[in-house]
């Protein structure tokens, strides 16, 4: 059976040009299902009813599997056997009626305008690290990007002239604008810091450590937590916290949600609606502490 899951895998990446992350989760959770089934005494793909499916789906709830990791398994379960029928190895999608848990999304944290703006006056603009580190956290909040797709920002994908990042996530891209402050951090970073780190190497990255290598996601979180250490802000501040934040500003001050999720990135409209209803709960806290009928 699993010699089949490699085969999928396979098949994604060559043809879907799916990202490691998406096969190393499909891998694990088909991996999963696989390992229940031969507990059944099912060792064929191909006596895999919608039945045997649903009882395994009993059965992560009953062990307390996350909703989020069985959400996820039933999308992999989804793509698996219907490339198996398209394949004619089953004659029938037995994955095609599951139906995932609901997902009780948790409220995003979310920073003021003066805590972002307390953040990112704390790097110095007197050494290449902070004008290095100004510009990457001037450049997230501009844009929301993940710290992700930050670290693998390459020189050609920044555009100074009409001020925007090509973003490349997965193999779809999307052109992100970012405003004068960014701009000017980033000016003075490639103008002043970025030699300082790659001394003289053809490096391609935008973003380098201090040894003119790639930066990591830890290493950038270092970073970020100790500027928010520095501004003396007590919430647990992560790279997402920024994202959220532009986000929840950007729908606060005016942009309509559909933009929102293009600059985002989201596929589905329905994860950015987060950030609409955390700006129609902020008004009414307003209203009930203005207003005299309350």
């Amino acid at each position: 059976m699993e010699d089949i899951i490699q085969e999928f895998i396979d098949y994604i990446h060559r043809t879907k040009h799916s990202s490691s992350n998406t096969e190393v989760s499909y891998m694990r959770d088909l991996k999963k299902l696989m390992h229940y089934l031969q507990t059944q005494g099912i060792t064929s793909w191909g006596v895999v009813t919608s039945t045997t499916l649903n009882s395994y789906m009993l059965y992560m709830e009953k062990e307390s599997f996350a909703a989020s990791s069985m959400s996820r398994s039933v999308a992999s379960m989804r793509a698996f056997f219907s490339y198996l029928k398209d394949n004619k190895t089953l004659e029938e999608n037995p994955a095609s009626q599951l139906k995932p848990p609901k997902i009780h999304r948790k409220a995003p944290e979310i920073m003021s305008v003066e805590e972002v703006d307390l953040l990112l006056k704390q790097p110095s603009e007197k050494t290449s690290k902070g004008i290095r580190d100004k510009a990457m956290l001037e450049l997230l909040y501009a844009t929301g990007i993940r710290v992700s797709e930050l670290i693998h920002l390459r020189i050609q994908d920044l555009n100074m002239k009409y001020e925007y990042i090509n973003c490349i996530d997965e193999g779809k891209e999307r052109l992100i604008p970012f405003g004068s402050v960014a701009k000017n951090a980033l000016q003075l970073y490639m103008g002043r810091a970025r030699d300082t780190f790659i001394k003289g190497e053809d490096s391609g990255i935008l973003f380098t450590n201090c040894s003119g290598k790639p930066m990591s996601r830890q290493g950038f979180w270092k970073v970020l937590k100790s500027y928010t250490a520095m501004a003396g802000i007590e919430q647990d501040i992560t790279p997402h916290t920024l994202r959220h934040s532009f986000a929840a500003h950007m729908i606060e001050n005016g942009a309509d949600i559909k933009s929102v999720q293009e600059m985002l990135g989201h596929s589905d409209i329905a994860t950015t609606q987060i950030y609409l209803n955390l700006n129609g709960q902020k008004m009414r806290d307003v209203y009930k502490k203005a207003h005299p009928r309350r």
